[in-house]
This record gives C-alpha cells, structure tokens and sequence, in this order.
C-alpha cells in the first residue's frame, strides 16, 4: 500500500493501493485502524459519496469481504476520514489530559 501523506482531501484508491492489494482483504494493521478511527457515520457518508453499499464498506474493513477496484474509492474516502479523526482524537485527548490534570 502506497501513502496519503500530503495527498490533501481527495484520495485516488491507485495512489494508495497496489494492483496486488485487490481481491485480498485490507491487511490487518489497517483495519484496526479504520475501525478506531471511523464511525458507523462515516461509513454511511461514505457509502453514498462512493456509490457503495454501508455493508460491502463494512465488509471490507471488517475483512470478511476483499477489496475491489470497485469498493476502493470508498475504502480511500473511509481512509482519509479515519487520517482526519485520528487528529482530531489526539486534539481531544490533549485537552482531556489537561482537565483532568487540573482538578
């Protein structure tokens, strides 16, 4: 798999996967990541932005369906949301770890 770094908002699925990743699943790694840094909303925007069902976006993340050429655009949006919330959790847990350090 390739990376999103500095890819900005929009991710083409061919800058991020390999010919070899299609019709495999996602590698583990990357779904623990998804699941942690996703919501079952970003799965539904997701799956209309994409034309994809919210179950075959389920599916591939939670490796029980492989990734396509078909189902990759949508993998990449769920990726680049996932990258987004990731910033936004550490923002969040910063600012915890300061409330909570002054009580």
């Amino acid at each position: 798999m390739g990376s999103i770094k500095g890819l900005g908002p929009f991710l083409k699925s061919e800058l991020i996967f390999k010919e070899e990743d299609y019709v495999k699943h996602i590698n583990e790694r990357l779904s623990k990541v998804l699941r942690r840094n996703t919501s079952k909303n970003d799965f539904a925007n997701i799956a209309i932005q994409g034309n994809v069902s919210f179950s075959t976006i389920r599916d591939v993340v939670y490796r029980t369906n492989s990734l396509t050429k078909l189902n990759a655009n949508a993998i990449s949006l769920l990726v680049h949301a996932a990258f987004g919330n990731s910033f936004a959790y550490k923002l969040q847990a910063e600012w915890d770890i300061l409330y909570l350090g002054n009580l």
